[in-house]
């Protein structure tokens, strides 16, 4: 079976008035189709470059990264995957029906198959009664599941999430941590999350991938011991395991080995 993502071997250095700016080495990192894959580590560790390369807007120095099997490139002229950041990014002249609309659009969709693909979206997202309301209009949660859906519009293979609810209240966050978990379940699309929460990334994924202060390398990958991604719900947050797989994560994160049992939460 042909990765969702496979990076090899790469580099990442920018150049700078100050000179050299080394932000990710000797990085290795494969995700498997429909696989939940969150980065985490300290703040200008390259969580964001590497998100970056995947989506084929930075190029890497040395080493190579392929999403399917195709160069990053051409899986970005193919269209192989979608992206969200964490300002969702609307047009406020838009409709919600009609900001998700555009990439269909763009493409020379005939109008009539747009509008039933809008449809299907709008109800994934859970925004039936509001394709005719403006960005404006719409709480900050309301806009993200705006930018997911827009992000889906051309049902991608692969969906790349910068901090998406980084903005967002507790309460909002984890409603769409749990929305986020079914909409992959039921698309099928592998997810690549980058979020500076502990929390966030053990109940979101299959598997934690831990980076190293800069320069941004791999410290280690952290399965998680929580079942299926697609069958989470609220109710895990309150688990025993929960609480173990957030402390192994934080060891690792901390410079240690993960722990077998939880000693301590650390929400950010």
């Amino acid at each position: 079976m042909t990765n969702a993502v496979t990076v090899t071997g790469v580099d990442k250095v920018f150049d700078t008035k100050a000179g050299q700016v080394v932000a990710l080495t000797e990085v290795d990192l494969t995700v498997s189709p429909g696989e939940f894959v969150s980065l985490i580590g300290p703040s200008g560790c390259g969580k964001s470059t590497l998100l970056r390369l995947i989506a084929d807007l930075e190029t890497p120095t040395s080493g190579t990264v392929e999403v399917f099997g195709t160069s990053a490139h051409q899986a970005r002229l193919d269209q192989r995957y979608g992206i969200a950041f964490q300002q969702a990014g609307l047009l406020p002249w838009r409709t919600v029906a009609a900001n998700i609309a555009l990439p269909l659009e763009l493409t020379g969709m005939p109008k009539s198959a747009v509008a039933e693909r809008v449809e299907e979206l709008i109800a994934l997202v859970g925004l039936g009664d509001f394709g005719d309301r403006f960005p404006d209009q719409l709480s900050g949660g309301m806009q993200q599941r705006v930018a997911i859906a827009r992000a889906l519009a051309k049902k991608p293979e692969l969906l790349l999430m910068d901090e998406p609810f980084g903005a967002l209240d507790e309460m909002t966050r984890e409603y769409l941590q749990t929305e986020l978990l079914r909409i992959a379940a039921e698309t099928g699309a592998a997810v690549v999350f980058v979020t500076h929460s502990i929390p966030e990334a053990v109940y979101l994924s299959d598997r934690v991938v831990v980076m190293s202060p800069r320069p941004g390398r791999i410290a280690e990958v952290v399965p998680m011991s929580l079942g299926s991604t697609g069958s989470r719900a609220d109710d895990l947050r309150e688990a025993s395991t929960f609480f173990e797989m957030i402390t192994a994560v934080r060891e690792v994160l901390h410079g240690g080995s993960p722990a077998t049992t939880a000693r301590g939460v650390e929400n950010r």
